[in-house]
């Protein structure tokens, strides 16, 4: 296991249950299979590079204090070049947050101990983990009501986890409640509603709300093959498609609603496209193919 030392830039050798040496040869064990458990935090270092010196110490400080509730694993970069190359590597430090063996945060360049407890706060157990899952223990026995005032309780008392409010919103969903899911995540708290879980959480139910006006898909598909300019139709069935993952007919319904009014239900085409291009990733197809369009009507 290895430490960077801040005076000397030595690397010197530690015995910590928390804080391994990552290698080609234990990645999969030590990092893999160890983020099914729990979230494994991925240090790509360098020796030579001076903010990797400064950053140790702050990782050090902070897996500790999360008391086994997150694993750090140092990988250098000037050896491991395999894992390095595998994972993309440009430059150091770089760190890589992984949880059920997927990347789920990366960070690049030197982070504050608040920067970093900002990033990783979604991902780590905090002790109202339990009072959640005692609220969703309530509500799958049918006391729906306690769920909820269990869960308010429990936000009083930690309003900085933010698995809180998100199943506190996801129970919301379920019930149909999407207006009223929609309106608690406009209160929450800059540090969480920025978070990538939110912001998804947020695009579906604004689509949901959208799409819950629909009483019968296949009158609204043929409504809108025979009625080419109703906008609010062909918003609702783009909203549908979304819901489905059926994006290619979503996408090609958002382009035509850009071309028969561009700023329709306030630009509601643009945005959504560009949402749709946030959840597939630059180098999907759809997004290649699609994205030209999204210029044309983006001014």
């Amino acid at each position: 296991m290895e430490k960077v030392g801040t005076d000397n830039a030595m690397i010197e050798t530690i015995d910590s249950p928390y804080i391994h040496a990552g290698s080609a040869t234990n990645f999969e064990a030590l990092v893999l299979k160890n983020s099914n458990e729990g979230p494994v935090l991925v240090n790509f270092w360098s020796k030579k590079a001076g903010p990797c010196l400064r950053q140790y110490p702050v990782l050090d400080k902070l897996v500790h204090g999360y008391d086994g509730r997150l694993l750090l694993v140092n990988v250098d970069a000037d050896v491991e070049v395999k894992i390095t190359a595998e994972y993309g590597i440009a430059s150091l430090p770089t760190l890589k947050l992984f949880r059920r063996e997927k990347v789920v945060e990366t960070l690049h360049g030197y982070q504050s101990e608040a920067e970093l407890i900002n990033s990783l706060s979604q991902y780590v157990a905090r002790d109202s983990d339990q009072l959640l899952a005692d609220a969703i223990a309530e509500y799958s026995r049918g006391d729906q009501q306690q769920a909820y005032t269990s869960l308010s309780d429990a936000i009083i008392k930690d309003p900085a986890n933010p698995r809180l409010p998100i199943a506190l919103c996801k129970l919301l969903k379920h019930e149909r409640r999407y207006s009223e899911a929609l309106t608690f995540l406009t209160s929450l708290p800059q540090e969480i509603s920025a978070t990538s879980e939110v912001n998804a959480l947020r695009d579906e139910l604004g689509f949901m709300l959208i799409a819950d006006n629909i009483t019968d898909v296949e009158a609204l598909i043929e409504q809108v093959g025979e009625q080419t300019d109703d906008l609010q139709a062909m918003v609702e069935l783009s909203a549908f498609y979304i819901l489905n993952s059926e994006f290619e007919p979503a996408l090609q319904l958002l382009v035509d609603i850009m071309e028969i009014e561009q700023g329709y239900h306030d630009n509601y085409a643009q945005k959504s496209m560009l949402k749709i291009f946030n959840a597939l990733g630059s180098d999907h197809e759809l997004v290649k193919q699609f994205r030209p369009n999204l210029r044309r009507y983006t001014h």
